[in-house]
């Protein structure tokens, strides 16, 4: 019998899940092996308008802008609705013998969603890294979230999209170093993109960095402190990411060109944890976005465009955002309530541009979002409800890309999402 890729992805993980099992059997006292995790769940969405979204509109981003028929009807005001499973993963925590006088483990998690809406329902990499863990530093090497996607503190909302596009949304090959000093902690990574790229001439693609010769670069400083008694924590950390570009090896005449762009973002975090309730907020502003789910890229700057000019060799300048989120919710073990707010800002370039760009809302003056949810916890099942509202206000972008004239467009998904954890 011929097997699919899917069964032979599922022997796999049976394969590597059987000498943990057996080795308990003959050892109880072992930890070494792999232990699997994950959940099944089903998402049921439906929305007012029409969207930008990933994955037939699993992953939504904001409403569309309106697009008139010749009576003057908005074609996108049609509503729509869906339902999906793609989101069901499996993972795998794995755990061996010490090495070079650390402990040392590693992960390995997968989804349905795909990597395109052509491959909806394929088995795709999340997170597959091993790590090095000493008394007071640790090195991660392989494809994990994204510095900018703070895994202590980031929305617990029903939606997939985690905040999107209002807080960075990456996983990403790294190298990451952590070294802490108390109650700090110094993070440095080094990235590479696989899933979540940047945009240009080629459409979304890692060739652009890839041709940088630079990786992505982020810093990150980070307190945190925990009182178990108490059951309080508090977060707060700040930190730095550089990215530099190159959208082209050779001009639309034929010529060799290495023109790049490079960009700088910063982002403040702060998460409190009280028995009952926890807050938390973040603060976002850089330029060139686009590979962290966010509004923003570049566009060609329009002094690179001379008269005369026969090589046509472009020159760059990044747009820049500002986005804010916040969160508050209870933490009761059966029920949880929670609301989740967010606004980006579109504040243009600091150059003059021409309307050649490769950015994600480049007519989008401004966006907020409101969602509240309502949990429930049965066991090892989670059923939840969420309305979440989106709005965008959509102009005209002027030389320097900020938008004139806006006027909202909004969007109301009604979600209801069934989990069973195992």
């Amino acid at each position: 019998m011929k097997l699919t890729k899917k069964a032979l992805l599922a022997l796999s993980f049976a394969a590597l899940a059987a000498p943990s099992v057996f080795g308990q059997a003959e050892k109880p006292s072992s930890s070494f092996g792999i232990s699997l995790s994950g959940y099944i769940k089903t998402d049921l969405f439906y929305d007012t308008r029409q969207t930008v979204n990933i994955r037939e509109g699993h992953f939504l981003l904001y409403p569309k802008e309106p697009a008139f028929d010749p009576l003057g009807r908005d074609i996108n005001a049609q509503p729509g609705f869906n339902i999906l499973s793609i989101q069901t993963r499996l993972a795998g925590k794995i755990t061996g013998p010490d090495a070079l006088g650390a402990k040392t483990s590693a992960y390995i998690e997968a989804e349905f969603f795909g990597t395109s809406d052509a491959d909806l329902n394929g088995f795709r990499l999340r997170h597959a890294y091993l790590k090095l863990s000493w008394k007071k530093s640790e090195l991660l090497i392989g494809q994990f979230w994204h510095p900018m996607f703070i895994v202590e503190s980031y929305p617990d909302v029903v939606s997939f999209n985690t905040g999107a596009p209002f807080q960075p949304f990456n996983r990403s090959p790294q190298v990451r170093f952590t070294r802490t000093f108390g109650r700090f902690s110094l993070t440095a990574t080094a990235l590479a993109q696989r899933d979540f790229t940047s945009n240009g001439p080629q459409g979304p693609s890692s060739v652009y960095l890839r041709n940088a010769v630079l990786p992505e670069l982020n810093l990150k400083l980070q307190h945190a402190s925990k009182n178990e008694a108490k059951k309080t924590e508090t977060l707060a950390g700040a930190g730095l990411d550089l990215l530099k570009l190159v959208p082209r090896l050779s001009t639309t005449a034929g010529y060799r060109t290495d023109a790049s762009v490079t960009s700088l973002a910063g982002m403040a975090y702060f998460k409190q944890r009280w028995p009952k309730w926890t807050i938390k907020a973040e603060a976002i502003c850089g330029s060139d976005l686009y590979h962290l789910t966010m509004l923003g890229g570049y566009a060609v700057r329009s002094d690179s465009i001379l008269p005369g000019d026969v090589t046509q060799d472009w020159a760059y300048a990044p747009t820049n955002t500002l986005s804010l989120w916040s969160e508050a919710m209870t933490n009761g073990e059966r029920w949880q309530t929670g609301v989740f707010a967010g606004w980006s800002k579109n504040l243009g370039a600091r150059h003059e541009l021409t309307d050649v760009n490769f950015a994600r809302g480049f007519n989008i003056d401004s966006m907020y979002r409101v969602s509240p949810r309502l949990l429930l916890n049965v066991g090892k099942m989670r059923f939840a409800g969420e309305a979440e509202l989106t709005a965008a206000a959509y102009g005209t972008p002027d030389a320097f890309g900020k938008v004139r004239d806006p006027k909202f467009v909004t969007n109301v998904r009604l979600l209801f999402a069934a989990y069973y954890f195992f």
